[in-house]
């Protein structure tokens, strides 16, 4: 049964992993995106917004992504239903990030305010044990896929790189005369 749950818990551990590390990466694009677009009055009327809200008020403007995402479920589903899975998917892959962008924003903003409801603050804390916990379960597999690739893939980047050098124009002439004199003696060759 540990041979089962082992694989599992590992997976579990990925996938969190890639919704923590889009989390993370997602925050700092959407702040670039409200930098660039002439929105970025939204954050200080969303900051002030809250200051004025009691934590519980707070909540709702955290929740409000999740709602207006709620069509864009809906639009999967029938997809889904339809047999248009790929377009399913990329619907589905366009509402996971603006999801994500928009709640890290919003989260970035709320975060003092929804610290202090104390459900929330242990939900908090639970997710960045388990942020932790998911780290350990991967560090020992990525150390071995780490050993493993410099062990099978180094020596084949360095041929690579030798190629690369070898056709690289400075060196295109001697590579040419060495392939030229390879077919000639070929054809000089008895058959």
């Amino acid at each position: 049964m540990k041979r089962l749950a082992r694989p599992f818990w590992v997976a579990l551990a990925v996938l969190f992993l890639f919704e923590a590390w889009l989390w993370d990466r997602l925050a700092a694009i959407v702040g670039r995106v409200v930098a660039v677009i002439p929105w970025g009055w939204i954050k200080p009327a969303l900051v002030r917004l809250v200051e004025r809200l009691s934590p519980q008020a707070t909540l709702v403007v955290f929740v409000v992504p999740f709602i207006v995402l709620l069509p864009l479920k809906f639009f999967e589903l029938w997809l889904l239903a339809h047999r248009q899975w790929v377009a399913a998917a990329a619907v589905l892959l366009l509402a996971k990030l603006v999801g994500l962008g928009i709640t890290a924003f919003i989260f970035d903003a709320t975060r003092d305010k929804l610290l202090q409801i104390a459900w929330f603050r242990r939900l908090y804390e639970f997710f960045e044990w388990a942020r932790h916990w998911a780290h350990e379960k991967i560090v020992p597999i990525k150390r071995r896929l780490h050993a493993w690739s410099r062990e099978t893939i180094g020596p084949v980047v360095q041929q690579l790189r030798r190629w690369r050098r070898a056709l690289h124009h400075r060196h295109a002439g001697r590579l040419l005369e060495r392939v030229m004199r390879i077919r000639r003696r070929t054809r000089l060759a008895p058959p």
